[in-house]
């Protein structure tokens, strides 16, 4: 397949009178380039300075500050590479670092099974500690598809999901009913264990099959293809999934924060909100949820990358806004979904070959392109003032939760090292003027000497 020509940065504009949005534009940005396949971008929450990539053929390599900084994994020696194999997905715990662990997950060398693994970090978050590895849980791949690769922690529950394709081939020909549709087997299912208990994990107590006979305990939803990328917003806690679709619908399904488990979201019996197998009265017992979103394989669209709702506090017109994107044609769509309703957001551009979004520990978004680059949504012009509900404070620099002298300390490093300019969501530019100098620092100090009070979520430091 020819690739698509990277734009270095696409200027966008867009209006929705009920958005009050009119006039105002981003960028696509370029953010890293020259990498090998990369596929997945994340970092700790609240981070500011760390961004890590994760590339198919093995590295996770380290943005610190905007720059490449290092290489933070490199498991290249323990993955099968190639085609849907790899090293897919990366979740930091939720606690990171005070629990210095994270988690990954990569198809197995040789054996071709998905394996998903703990490590932890060498002295400080920007170097793992590759040499330790614990096994969390291996599951055999019947094929070289469709194996899934997402995990992530719920933000209101703490738990990793895994998202596990339905074992691949064509059409889930597993079985009479197929895997998705099959309780005894975790391929086509989402799952959801602790991996803060016993080692490698512990199955939740409110799981939706805990004591349920002939159906696998770790399954929190089933009836997946292949969710090879599904997000939560963090902050309402809601699901979305991202699940491939056979050859015709491609979907976006939907679970509420508030949602037990249990879900079944249709495949084999239905391929987006249509019957599949059989291609009529597939679900007479009405067991299945349909997806929110879908489209079509047209104008040479094959496969959906799922994403993220945004919550950065660069751009707060964006605020709840979901953003996904077809892998072959590099379209980007938006939607918004908080009223119980997908309302078309009218933001629209192309990037190429989107094998993932991503974001960093501050919500920005990011979109990981194949091809070698990660580039990033970025407002054009002034940086917006961080509004209510942006959980960063100016004047708090380490992102700790409190303001004193070890903020001045990181400040001073910052300028003298060259750091970058301060923008909204930079807790650096203590005064809020949108300018990273040394009138920041002796604000700071200022406010710690005159007992000024603690931090507010959303604000300046002044």
């Amino acid at each position: 397949m020819k690739r698509i020509l990277v734009v270095v940065a696409v200027m966008l504009t867009w209006s929705m009178a009920s958005q009050a949005i009119d006039a105002q534009t981003v960028a696509l940005q370029t953010f890293a380039s020259g990498l090998s396949d990369p596929i997945f971008v994340t970092a700790p929450q609240g981070d500011s300075s760390r961004v890590y990539i994760v590339e198919q053929s093995g590295a996770i390599k380290l943005y610190k500050d905007g720059v490449f900084f290092a290489v933070f994994m490199n498991l290249s020696n323990r993955i099968a590479f190639g085609g849907e194999q790899g090293l897919l997905g990366m979740a930091f715990h939720p606690n990171f670092p005070a629990t210095p662990f994270f988690y990954v997950y990569y198809t197995a060398a040789l054996s071709g099974a998905t394996v998903v693994a703990r490590y932890g970090i060498d002295s400080s978050p920007d170097f793992a500690d590759g040499a330790n590895e614990t096994t969390i849980l291996v599951l055999p791949q019947p094929e070289a598809n469709h194996n899934g690769g997402m995990i992530a922690f719920g933000p209101n529950d703490g738990y990793l999901y895994i998202g596990l394709g339905d074992g691949g081939g064509f059409n889930d020909l597993h079985g009479t009913i197929g895997n998705g549709q099959d309780p005894t087997t975790w391929l086509g299912k989402i799952l959801r264990i602790d991996v803060d208990g016993a080692l490698p994990y512990t199955i939740p107590n409110d799981n939706p099959f805990v004591g349920a006979v002939d159906t696998l305990p770790e399954i929190w939803a089933m009836g997946v293809r292949n969710p090879w990328r599904f997000s939560f917003d963090p902050a309402t806690g809601d699901m979305y999934i991202g699940d491939v679709g056979q050859g015709l619908w491609e979907e976006i399904d939907f679970e509420p924060a508030a949602s037990t488990g249990g879900i079944n979201w249709g495949w084999r019996l239905t391929e987006g909100d249509h019957c599949f197998n059989p291609t009529v009265n597939c679900d007479p017992l009405g067991i299945t949820t349909p997806p929110i979103q879908e489209y079509t394989h047209s104008a040479g669209r094959c496969s959906v990358t799922g994403g993220y709702v945004y919550r950065g506090c660069a751009i707060p017109a964006l605020d709840g806004v979901y953003f996904y994107a077809d892998f072959c044609t590099g379209e980007v769509w938006s939607f918004d979904y908080t009223t119980g309703s997908v309302l078309d957001f009218q933001l629209r551009f192309n990037s190429a070959l989107v094998s993932s979004f991503g974001t960093d520990g501050l919500g920005e978004l990011y979109v990981v392109q194949l091809g070698g680059q990660v580039m990033k949504i970025v407002p054009v012009g002034a940086p917006a003032i961080c509004g209510a509900g942006c959980c960063v404070v100016a004047g708090d620099a380490t992102h700790d939760g409190s303001f004193n002298i070890s903020d001045v300390t990181f400040a001073i490093a910052r300028i003298f090292s060259g750091g970058p300019a301060a923008a909204c969501q930079d807790a650096i530019d203590a005064n809020g003027d949108n300018t990273f100098n040394i009138s920041d620092v002796t604000f700071m100090i200022a406010r710690i000497f005159s007992g000024g009070p603690a931090p507010v979520c959303g604000t300046t430091g002044a």
